[in-house]
């Protein structure tokens, strides 16, 4: 595959450390205005670095724009006198919706929707995507591509929203949990390094049993509580506190803020 993102910043850094790992692609042109930060791509094979979106859009078959929500609308007008029938178009660019790309673009463009997570550097992205009706035809590309960074889910583009909360936003929700998990860990009598291994480590299993099992949490939960235990007592005293109305309140919170932010930009 013919692979170019344009806006390789951070999300787009990490994209791209995934599809080199993976050896995804057949080229891979990397855009950004400024190109210091992509200094470290020059010793891999078949990977250009470059400032011009034209280039990269005219040797390239797959676009993932990764560039931030202000500058997309410009970017596409660039490089729209340059797409063919083959381009595949795929925005990673949060609450820039599918009918304003088309608006940019055309109808007829293959159009693609993903909301990949940071995680897709070591290829454990959780990557929702949706499509414009074209973009049904190729949207097995799109998941060919970050089925091999991570896991993905069609979903319709209504529900992008709360995805990019649950998912992108996601991932610095768990790190605050695991990083308060090694704070409990030191107050415990580890030292920092142990600590944030076993938090790191627990967490990485739990995920990995309901992976694996298909079972429900509370499933898994029943099986290291005991009568009287020290893990049910934990978990109520975590519940006196408000641990899972937190989450589901800040979770929430995200969700009316980027309501609100695809508000003021319509």
């Amino acid at each position: 595959m013919k692979i170019a993102i344009i806006g390789t910043g951070n999300l787009g850094h990490s994209i791209a450390k995934g599809l080199i790992i993976d050896n995804a692609f057949t080229t891979l042109y990397l855009t950004k205005r400024n190109l210091e930060s992509l200094e470290e791509f020059n010793g891999y094979t078949n990977v250009t670095i470059t400032s011009d979106n034209v280039e990269a859009a005219k040797k390239s078959d797959i676009l993932i724009f990764a560039v931030q929500p202000a500058h997309f609308e410009k970017v596409l007008a660039e490089i729209t006198p340059y797409l063919t029938e083959k381009h595949v178009l795929i925005s990673t660019v949060t609450g820039f919706s599918i009918p304003k790309i088309e608006g940019v673009v055309g109808e007829n463009q293959f159009v693609i929707r993903a909301m990949p997570n940071t995680a897709i550097a070591v290829g454990k992205s959780m990557t929702c995507i949706c499509s414009n009706t074209q973009g049904a035809k190729r949207i097995k590309i799109s998941q060919a591509i970050f089925n091999r960074l991570g896991h993905t889910l069609i979903i319709p583009e209504s529900q992008m929203q709360a995805a990019t909360v649950i998912c992108a936003s996601g991932v610095a929700f768990w790190m605050r949990l695991i990083r308060a998990t090694t704070q409990a860990a030191i107050q415990l009598g580890f030292d920092a390094e142990e600590a944030q291994e076993l938090s790191m480590h627990t967490c990485e299993g739990a995920a990995s049993l309901l992976i694996q099992t298909g079972n429900h949490p509370e499933e898994e939960i029943d099986k290291v509580t005991t009568p009287k235990g020290c893990t049910i007592e934990g978990l109520n005293e975590m519940e006196h506190k408000g641990l899972s109305s937190s989450l589901i309140q800040g979770m929430v919170a995200s969700y009316n803020k980027i309501s609100n932010i695809k508000k003021e930009q319509i």
